[in-house]
């Protein structure tokens, strides 16, 4: 028993229409259909760049963050030294009261009193 070409168009129509019954959200890919070899292709090419993309993406954001804790590692340094220098600044400037009110107040004293 042989089928007609037009047997085995309705039997595919009807057939597959019947047992293959797809809500409208679902994929239309079915894995036993013949795929289009540029499409595949072209499909392989999308999801390689876009990993490409996404890991460039991360990479990215991994180098700004060792930016950022670079800087931070040079300002942390650098406000060091500022502080140490604010505090040898302060011990010189205390050192130069002591020597102005010890030694050279007693002598200003004197020559306004001659002054006078």
């Amino acid at each position: 028993m042989s089928l007609s070409t037009e047997d085995i168009e309705k039997w595919t129509r009807d057939g597959r229409n019947k047992e293959l019954e797809m809500s409208p959200s679902c994929s239309s890919f079915e894995v036993l259909d013949p795929h289009d070899p540029v499409i595949s292709r072209l499909a392989t090419q999308l999801f390689k760049k876009t990993t490409d993309y996404l890991q460039a993406e991360m990479v990215a954001g991994q180098e700004h963050y060792m930016l950022l804790e670079e800087i931070n590692r040079l300002a942390i340094t650098k406000y060091a030294d500022l502080r140490s220098l604010a505090a040898n600044l302060n011990k010189t400037l205390n050192e130069y009261n002591e020597m102005y009110a010890q030694q050279i107040q007693p002598l200003l004293q004197q020559i306004d009193q001659i002054e006078v």
